[in-house]
């Protein structure tokens, strides 16, 4: 057998909007996805990796997408929405639950990258019903609580995963 076959077989979901949001406040730079990819490449074999990101359009924006899928990850977009009380919506978490619970079954493991505390019954689902461990990936100080207590495994987003 090969080291491929041996690695736990994980797929990666990553909130890009509260990624973004909790490494700007928490270290005033940018997650590397490219330092990530590499970390997670070198103990995983990745079956499946998703982007969750809001669309507003911009080129920017559709370059930082189209970087995401040149590393190999499958880019899920939902249009920004601003409502008529001037407030926005647009977040991911019924979407990023829909999907961990369906690769829950296909693969060893499961790789959260999220600070949101949301999620935290997502994992005490995945880790009691599907047996999986569940990783997340987050800055610490911006990380719930809850989120951290739920997973098997809490790695912090650090200078080592930054820009």
């Amino acid at each position: 057998m090969n080291k491929v076959e041996q690695l736990p077989t994980t797929a990666v979901f990553i909130d890009v909007q509260n990624v973004y949001y909790t490494v700007r406040e928490g270290f005033g730079r940018n997650f590397d996805y490219n330092k990530f990819w590499a970390k997670i490449c070198s103990n995983h074999q990745i079956n499946a990796a998703f982007a969750y990101a809001i669309d507003r359009g911009d080129e920017k924006q559709k370059q930082f997408q189209n970087i995401l899928r040149a590393i190999g990850f499958e880019v899920k977009l939902k249009p920004y929405i601003t409502r008529k009380d001037g407030s926005a919506k647009g977040d991911w978490d019924v979407g990023i639950t829909l999907d961990v619970i369906d690769y829950a079954s296909r693969c060893d493991e499961i790789i959260l990258v999220t600070g949101d505390g949301d999620f935290d019954l997502l994992i005490n689902k995945v880790r009691s019903y599907f047996k999986k461990n569940v990783t997340v990936y987050g800055v610490e100080r911006l990380t719930a609580r809850s989120l951290i207590q739920a997973a098997s495994d809490f790695i912090a987003i650090d200078e080592g995963l930054l820009l």
